[in-house]
C-alpha cells in the first residue's frame, strides 16, 4: 500500500492579497482590521490602491488587494440564525454545535488537495496557538476526504486542532449551505457565541492577524 501524499504549504511572503468588506460595523472593526493586514505585511506594496485609501477613510466601500481574499465582518444586527451541527471529527469523535456554545468558533473549510487550503494552514494555525482556548474553539471541515487523509494532512502541516469529515454525511454538509457553499473552499466562518456567522474570510487567509482580528472583535462584542 502506499504511503499517503505528503501536503505541505510553500512561502508566501511577499504577497499582496486581501480584500475586506464591511457593512455598517464600527470603526473600531475597520481600524483594526487595517492594522493586522498592515501588520501581516499585506498592505506592504498596496498604499497605491485607491480602494484601500477609502476603507482607511473609514466608508463602506471596502479593501481591495489583488488576488481576490475577502474578509467580512457582518454586524449583529445582520447575522442570520445560529448553526446547528453534528458530525464526527477525523480522530472519530461526535461533536455538536452545542458543544461550542458560548464560545468563538472558527471554522475553516478545506480538503487535502486544495492548493490555497495547504498554503493558508500555518496562518490557520498561528492563529489558532494564539487565540485558542476556554473562550475560542477551532474547527476544520474537509469537504471531500476521508479521515486518514485529513489525519495525514494535519500532520503534515503542524495543524493541531480537529476537523469534521462531511464524506457521506449529508446532515453536516446542509447545516452549512447557507452559510457557505461545501464546494467553495477554502473558507473560514468565525462563529459568535450564540452560533451565527461573524465573520468570513473567503479565499487562503494571507496572515493570521487578519482571523485574530476578527475573532478578537467577536469576542469584545460581548463586553
Amino acid at each position: 500500500m502506499s504511503s499517503p501524499q505528503r501536503h505541505r504549504a510553500p512561502s508566501t511572503s511577499g504577497r499582496c492579497d486581501v480584500t475586506i468588506r464591511r457593512g455598517r460595523r464600527s470603526a473600531s472593526v475597520a481600524l483594526a482590521l487595517v492594522g493586522a493586514l498592515a501588520v501581516g505585511g499585506v498592505l506592504a506594496g498596496c498604499t497605491a490602491d485607491p480602494l484601500a485609501d477609502q476603507y482607511r477613510a473609514g466608508d463602506n466601500k471596502g479593501f481591495i488587494a489583488q488576488n481576490g481574499m475577502e474578509a467580512v465582518a457582518i454586524p449583529i444586527d445582520q447575522r442570520s440564525a445560529p448553526l446547528n451541527f453534528s458530525g464526527v471529527t477525523d480522530t472519530g469523535e461526535t461533536v455538536t454545535s452545542d458543544d461550542y456554545r458560548g464560545q468563538v468558533l472558527v471554522v475553516n473549510f478545506w480538503y487535502a488537495a486544495c492548493a490555497p487550503c495547504i498554503v493558508e494552514a500555518p496562518e490557520l494555525e498561528a492563529a489558532y496557538e494564539e487565540v485558542g482556548g476556554a473562550d475560542v474553539a477551532f474547527l476544520g471541515l474537509n469537504t471531500a476526504d476521508e479521515a486518514p487523509t485529513a489525519r495525514s494532512f494535519a500532520e503534515d502541516n503542524g495543524v493541531s486542532y480537529p476537523s469534521l469529515i462531511s464524506v457521506g454525511d449529508r446532515e453536516l454538509k446542509l447545516a452549512f449551505a447557507d452559510a457557505t457553499p461545501l464546494n467553495a473552499t477554502p473558507v473560514t466562518l468565525v462563529i459568535d457565541p450564540e452560533g451565527r456567522v461573524a465573520a468570513r474570510v473567503i479565499g487562503a487567509l494571507s496572515s493570521s492577524s487578519i482571523l485574530t482580528t476578527l475573532v478578537k472583535e467577536t469576542l469584545a462584542e460581548n463586553g
